[in-house]
């Protein structure tokens, strides 16, 4: 299904779920995102019948109980809205695992435009007079990470199939390269948000963690110009670029610790406060943070920066879900 129309199916849904009453398909072009406009032609309103029908059917396919009715005798026409009772699911019970990817697409959720757009339904829908029930809207708060500003035009280009541009800083660079790409996608990878593409410069597929992208990137030509591979696995890509690099990891371990670190790491010698400083290769640094977040106290990470703060915010975290228990 593409982009744009899975978005439009979205936001009928959102808007549907958060009224009591019925709503007309006059009321539902003007007010969700992705139907034709009412410029009064022939040719708009066969348009918007034809979408609108193929969106009804593929919602009731896939098990929405989209309802038709009138919300007063004295309505002219059928509306729509969704069962909420017939909607929602039973309570469910998730692993550890499973939490962790819902938490992953809630994250994607509330950075993507895709939930400007819901919003601004329900604002047009309770504008023209729609009773929305306070009870069943959805908490939809568009967000974008602030460590990630180049995630919504980097995943708006992928979506649409734009060529981009943009300054991009390695660590062993002093000064951003501006790089020219075609994106295939944006994903997530042991805490890190990357791009996926092909660099039309280097004539090669990269990817590129947004937090290393200077300024804002801007998307270039029409919309799909490129298509992606067909067999393209986003997080296969990253973890085979990005995990086949040697990180060097130097640690301080109080003395008698962190046995299992000594067998393969490299002693640097005593630290000014006694403490033993080891220096660890690795081409998996995000399951080293893991595994240096259970050592606790007994072991300090002393750099890369990155590596430091992944085990603190591992720690944090953990702290924090200790005294809410």
């Amino acid at each position: 299904m593409a982009a744009k129309r899975a978005e439009r199916l979205v936001n009928l849904v959102i808007a549907l779920l958060s009224t009591r009453q019925y709503v007309t398909a006059a009321r539902i072009r003007g007010t969700v995102p992705g139907y034709e406009a009412d410029d009064g032609s022939d040719r708009a309103d066969e348009a918007f019948k034809r979408m609108f029908e193929r969106d009804k059917a593929d919602l009731r396919e896939m098990g929405v109980p989209l309802e038709t009715g009138r919300t007063s005798v004295f309505d002219t026409e059928d509306g729509y809205r969704i069962a909420r009772a017939d909607y929602e699911l039973p309570e469910i019970h998730l692993t550890g695992e499973e939490a962790a990817a819902v938490g992953l697409a809630l994250r994607l959720w509330e950075s993507a435009q895709l939930a400007g757009a819901a919003q601004s339904a329900l604002v047009k829908l309770r504008a023209a007079g729609i009773d929305l029930d306070p009870t069943r809207s959805l908490p939809i708060q568009p967000r974008l990470d602030r460590g990630e500003a180049a995630f919504e035009p980097c995943y708006a280009a992928a979506r649409d199939r734009r060529q981009l541009q943009f300054d991009y800083r390695r660590p062993d660079e002093d000064t951003a390269v501006r790089r020219h790409v075609q994106p295939w996608g944006v994903v997530a990878w042991h805490g890190r948000w990357y791009l996926v593409g092909h660099d039309l410069d280097r004539r090669a597929d990269r990817v590129f963690r947004l937090s290393r992208v200077v300024g804002t990137p801007k998307a270039t030509g029409p919309a799909g110009a490129f298509d992606p591979p067909a067999d393209l696995d986003l997080t296969s890509v990253v973890a085979r670029q990005v995990g086949g690099e040697e990180h060097l990891v130097v640690v301080r371990a109080r003395p008698g610790t962190a046995v299992g670190l000594r067998r393969r790491a490299t002693s640097l010698g005593p630290a000014d406060d006694g403490d033993d400083r080891l220096q660890l290769s690795t081409t998996e640094p995000w399951a080293l943070a893991d595994e240096l977040t259970a050592y606790g106290a007994d072991v300090v990470v002393e750099g890369p920066t990155e590596i430091r703060e992944a085990v603190v915010e591992r720690l944090t975290r953990l702290a924090a879900m200790g005294e809410s228990a």
